[in-house]
């Protein structure tokens, strides 16, 4: 039963649409009368004209009235059934007939967490095409890779972003698997018997399993829970947040490497002709997307132990401890990944590369990575392998003390082509230190990963590709 009134700065439009009082009351209408016309459908005494006033009622909602009969009753569910009698005065006998509150609130839950999936798929989706065109237009540029934060290995540009967009694949294929297998809670009464709609349907078991099936039919679902108590299990809520974690997680770890990389001045995420980077140092360019990209995604990490110590609290068929944080973490989780996946968007579509940079940091450290290929290409000429070990030992030292000791340029590559023991590559010193001959597959993995993982997700969900992301970013 979430609705949520957010600051706007941390949430978008779309989403406080899922989860706003209009959304959360009005899909309690379309339940009653559901409820009612498959009732109907099954023999109870319900009239057209009461389902078509009901019909015509669904979003004519005095939000006052329904306020003062809750302030009146001590129960909000009572208090909108009485506002929907007000104006749908010939249905109001029949209005909630056998339901519990939980019909209403628990219904509503999935219907919104559902949409809200929905509004996360679509912008992951969106998210990924955007990566696609970085991932493809670096996917050979060089640029060091780093373990422990410490120089290794090279990789590219796009290699790395294909690191950060697999990440982003797997949250898709959870957000996705969630959306086909939510199950709605259905029809099921006060402890999860169906006790009341039996007694309805005058004890026919039949009657009362299709009235379940009409219900959820009404409303968009094909799956539902098999058993409950009063409430779907709480266990479906950690599930979902677990997701939101995911996606959290995965952006937590692409802004923490563009943060990382801002420092080196490889790469820089998008800067406002007119933007402030500090308020005390004029020449500051702060990533201040990716920081809040990061607060907020620490904030969504810490929600599913609330969700799983929630599930495990809840005695026997069912306590209301549960109703209060639930109307906090699920809607709360569901706004902050929004808007992180907007400012996802936002970054990877403005973000800056800095090739000189890259190569000039390539540069630095390529001459203690190629000794090895120069020291097998002048063993293949003739030399010495233990001699020519020892002389490179010897010269990387020498130029490892110059570059920390004295904060000068890396002269490994000077000091070896003065060494007459390197004699037989001198003259083709230049190409055995070419960065492209130490990344590997790196472009290769990328054109597969593109093609056999990205492309076909972008094609099944090309609906949303076509999407304008309607709330603008501001920093």
């Amino acid at each position: 039963m979430f609705y949520f009134l957010p600051p706007s700065r941390y949430a978008t439009k779309e989403m406080s649409a899922i989860f706003s009082p209009a959304m959360k009351f009005t899909t309690w209408r379309k339940l009653w009368l559901a409820l009612a016309a498959a009732e109907k459908d099954l023999g109870l005494d319900i009239s057209e004209e009461q389902l078509q006033q009901m019909k015509d009622n669904l979003y004519n909602i005095d939000f006052a009235k329904a306020e003062e009969f809750e302030s009146k009753f001590r129960h909000d569910v009572m208090g909108h059934v009485h506002a929907f009698g007000d104006v749908a005065e010939k249905a109001m006998p029949i209005i909630h007939l056998g339901a519990t509150s939980c019909y209403v609130g628990d219904n509503t839950d999935i219907i919104q967490i559902k949409e809200a999936l929905k509004l996360v798929q679509s912008k992951l989706v969106q998210t990924l095409g955007i990566l696609k065109q970085f991932a493809e237009k670096h996917k050979d540029v060089p640029t060091l890779g780093f373990t422990h934060y410490q120089p290794a290995q090279l990789t590219t540009v796009g290699k790395r972003c294909t690191l950060w967009m697999q990440d982003l694949l797997m949250d898709y294929e959870r957000v996705t698997y969630e959306l086909e297998n939510l199950p709605m809670r259905g029809v099921k009464g006060t402890t999860g018997t169906q006790a009341t709609f039996l007694e309805l349907f005058n004890g026919d078991h039949d009657k009362v399993k299709e009235l379940n099936v009409k219900v959820c039919s009404l409303m968009g679902f094909n799956k539902w829970v098999s058993v409950s108590g009063q409430t779907y299990s709480r266990k479906i809520d950690y599930h979902v947040l677990s997701v939101l974690s995911g996606i959290a997680q995965s952006a937590y770890k692409m802004c923490g490497d563009i943060r990382l990389l801002a420092n080196l001045k490889e790469v820089e995420e998008p800067f406002a002709k007119n933007q402030i980077g500090s308020s005390a140092m004029a020449y500051k360019r702060n990533p201040m997307r990716s920081e809040r990209v990061c607060s907020l995604a620490r904030y969504v990490m810490s929600l599913p132990p609330s969700a799983a110590n929630t599930h495990a609290n809840q005695w026997f068929e069912r306590t209301l401890d549960d109703s209060a944080i639930r109307r906090i973490i699920l809607p709360e989780g569901f706004l902050a990944v929004d808007v992180i996946l907007n400012l996802l968007v936002n970054i990877a579509d403005g973000m800056v590369l800095w090739p000189n940079v890259v190569d000039k940091h390539v540069r630095e450290e390529l001459p203690f990575m190629a000794t090895e290929v120069i020291l097998m290409e002048c063993v293949k000429a003739g030399g010495d392998r233990q001699v020519l070990h020892e002389a490179i030992r010897v010269h990387s030292m020498a130029a490892g003390a110059v570059v920390k000791g004295e904060g000068k340029p890396n002269d490994l590559m000077e000091r070896i082509a003065s060494d007459p023991l390197f004699a037989a590559i001198h003259n083709k010193l230049d190409q055995l230190v070419d960065p492209s001959l130490f990344i590997g597959r790196s472009k290769e993995q990328v054109e597969e990963f593109l093609t056999d993982d990205v492309n076909p997700v972008l094609e099944k969900e090309s609906k949303h590709l076509e999407k304008e992301v309607v709330d603008g970013v501001n920093v």
